[in-house]
């Protein structure tokens, strides 16, 4: 297969809550639909987590099968009406700061092609990559702001207790999951490195944040 980037969310909300959260321990014997590795990291801080198609969380979380679920950007988590059920939507979202997408071509097929229109896909899934990011900066405070004003929802950040509660399980998760797959650890190994030298940049070039 010939695998190109071609396209990306922005980063999804860390989840909506039906209560409040004030300490970990609140996250205890919690019920949440969580997806793919961000779910072990919850299991270990003792939220009981599910996979549920996206069709299916709003009927769960009225039901009262869930008491919290993250899904995707407040854009798109609009039109499934969470905020109707679950009124704290707690920020950020540390386990998918974004979203990508690939291309999948096969491999004998793209090598058919000539280099004109090879380049011609290439230069596709560069404008769908920044049209995505410029959407995601665009359409998400808009809907944040109607959360708020229109449907009675309270915007939350996790303080720091809870931002290393989540870092220290993960990296626990990545740990025993590097020990038992060889691939895994290779990646791993290589993402660390990148982010390693990526602070150079990083901590030097953008003003902080204000909170």
């Amino acid at each position: 297969m010939k695998v190109l980037l071609c396209g990306m969310y922005a980063p999804e909300t860390s989840g909506w809550f039906k209560k409040e959260i004030t300490s970990l321990e609140d996250l205890q014997g919690l019920n949440m639909r969580f997806f793919g590795l961000g779910a072990e990291v919850m299991e270990k801080l003792g939220v009981s987590t599910s996979l549920l198609a996206g069709g299916d969380i709003f009927p769960a979380l009225e039901r009262g099968a869930i008491d919290a679920s993250e899904f995707s950007m407040p854009v798109v988590d609009a039109n499934l009406g969470f905020y109707n059920v679950a009124k704290f939507n707690y920020f950020p979202g540390w386990h998918q700061p974004a979203t990508m997408f690939e291309l999948l071509i096969n491999k004998d097929r793209w090598e058919s092609l000539d280099e004109r229109a090879q380049t011609q896909i290439n230069i596709a899934c560069m404008a769908n990559l920044a049209d995505n990011f410029a959407e995601g900066e665009a359409k998400n405070f808009p809907a944040m702001v109607e959360n708020v004003e229109k449907h009675g929802v309270t915007i939350k950040q996790w303080d720091q207790e809870f931002l290393d509660a989540f870092e220290a399980a993960w990296l626990e998760v990545a740990d025993e999951l590097a020990a038992e797959d060889e691939y895994f650890a290779e990646v791993w190994a290589d993402l660390q490195e990148f982010r390693e030298g990526y602070k150079t940049w990083f901590n030097s070039i953008y003003l902080p944040r204000p909170r």
